[in-house]
């Protein structure tokens, strides 16, 4: 069965939604849409069975698909050459977390002046003035949450420092998630995803602020990711723990609009650094920073737990839980595991503190704060 949310866009839910795009792009008046994916996406036979969905009388498809790995401001500039190159009207973003980046920062610039980094999610930011394209989004990944997101992240090609590109209008109109095109995810990227929106919802409970909504679907998302990411991880085929993780993730994303936290920081520092996966930096993180805040919010820390379904209800049993979900998914205990040496740390913790998520950290944290965390796990 396939469901419909409408919350916070138009969400068609199940299996088999996929195949539902080309009557939603005819049904807007669309007729060339760019479906934007990255490298390893478009060589794989789902690619390939995904855009004879799309093709067909009405519709002139093009693909946009040069790019891997953390999105830069250059694969954005060269899909909007792309766009304009085949004279687009909509833009179909098909991937995984990057993969939807680029098309999200793609879509805001095909109307907006400047570049992409002016809209940068800094003080004195300024909304992009202009209208967006008709933007589909369909996820092949449970992580990012970026198909209901209203930024995208991109890395500046010099520094490649992370920039968070942020608008409202970003938002994609339809997400058409279909845990099927999840089935073929290799366990190692499904645990990496899984825990990407582990932390989504971990760190936008426990961001400060005024919430409640946010909260109660990052409690849910949690306790949805405690239940089913290692059912998924060790059984790839099986369709109700990917779907469960594909809410999940999108549970993540429209939480944290209430805010991260440090584990975000210092994740995004490290895909910064060493070209880090950032669900994998993520997940080496979390622990060390779950357990630095447990001393300023124990409460929330405890219904962390309750949700996680941990033995005890109290932040330490959750980090417990954290560390023993880790190891049954097999995401690395420890930094020195992914080549992270002591010579790096400095640079790292500069990076980290110049970062806008560990702001909305419940504790907050100082340079020294953020070094000592790298450093607690380095060797664990």
């Amino acid at each position: 069965m396939i469901r419909q949310f409408n919350f916070p866009t138009i969400i068609r839910f199940g299996a088999g939604a996929r195949r539902e795009i080309r009557d939603a792009l005819l049904a807007r008046g669309v007729s060339r849409p760019l479906i934007v994916t990255d490298a390893g996406i478009v060589a794989l036979p789902v690619y390939e069975q995904f855009a004879a969905n799309v093709r067909g009388p009405g519709l002139e498809v093009a693909t946009y698909s040069d790019f891997q790995g953390n999105p830069l401001v250059s694969h954005v500039d060269l899909g909007l050459d792309a766009y304009r190159a085949h004279d687009a009207d909509s833009v179909v973003a098909f991937g995984g977390g990057a993969a939807l980046d680029v098309a999200k920062a793609i879509a805001l610039m095909v109307n907006n002046p400047g570049t992409v980094l002016d809209y940068e999610d800094v003080a004195g930011w300024t909304d992009a003035p202009e209208p967006l394209p008709f933007t589909v989004a369909v996820p092949t990944t449970a992580g990012t949450g970026s198909e209901v997101g209203r930024s995208s992240v991109v890395s500046d090609d010099e520094t490649h420092a992370k920039k968070i590109i942020f608008s409202p209008k970003m938002m994609p109109a339809m997400v058409f998630a279909d845990p099927e095109l999840t089935l073929g995810l290799p366990a190692h990227v499904t645990a990496a995803t899984g825990m990407d929106a582990l932390t989504h919802n971990v760190e936008a409970y426990l961001a400060q602020g005024y919430h409640p909504m946010a909260d109660g679907i990052a409690l849910e998302g949690v306790r949805l990711c405690a239940e089913w990411l290692h059912v998924a991880v060790e059984d790839g085929s099986n369709l109700e723990a990917r779907g469960h993780m594909l809410m999940a993730s999108m549970m993540g994303a429209v939480a944290f609009q209430k805010g991260l936290g440090a584990t975000h920081s210092l994740a995004h520092a490290l895909s910064t650094v060493l070209d880090l996966h950032h669900g994998l930096a993520n997940a080496i993180m979390i622990p060390y920073v779950m357990r630095f805040n447990n001393e300023v919010v124990p409460a929330r820390m405890a219904n962390l737990a309750r949700a996680a379904g941990a033995d005890e209800p109290n932040g330490e049993a959750f980090v417990t839980w954290l560390e023993a979900l880790k190891t049954d998914v097999g995401m690395p205990a420890t930094l020195d595991e992914v080549g992270v040496k002591q010579e790096h740390l400095e640079r790292l913790a500069d990076i980290a503190f110049a970062d806008v998520c560990h702001p909305s950290n419940p504790r907050a944290c100082t340079h020294q704060d953020l070094l000592d965390l790298y450093k607690a796990a380095i060797t664990g």
